[in-house]
């Protein structure tokens, strides 16, 4: 009885945490030009130059922008070779802090 119930907490307790498991896809940027226009910076070649100039420079932090919500995302080293491009990023969302828990990103492949 013992196991059962164990194994049965430890099933609903991987289900709930994949159920907030989501895919974002978006731009990677900097917080200071959250979506993703660089064009007023000049920082840099390009978006994906500014990004991290703003990063090393500015005190920013890498964000996904989405087209609508620049996101934080936890993880602050992985981006920096996304940064300027299309991504996806598989995590968990807090809505209301705008943050992503980042489990992984990935260049988006166009197949969504």
């Amino acid at each position: 009885m013992r196991k059962r119930v164990f194994t049965t907490v430890l099933l609903l307790a991987v289900l709930v945490s994949a159920q907030g498991r989501q895919r974002f896809t978006g731009v990677i940027t900097d917080s200071m030009c959250a979506d993703g226009d660089h064009s007023h910076m000049k920082m840099g070649s390009d978006d994906a130059e500014c990004t991290n100039a703003c990063i090393d420079s500015h005190a920013a932090v890498y964000v996904l922008w989405d087209g609508k919500v620049a996101y934080t995302l936890s993880d602050q080293n992985t981006p920096e070779k996304f940064a300027g491009k299309k991504v996806v990023v598989t995590g968990t969302v807090d809505v209301a802090k705008k943050t992503i828990r980042v489990d992984t990103i990935a260049l988006d492949s166009g197949n969504h």
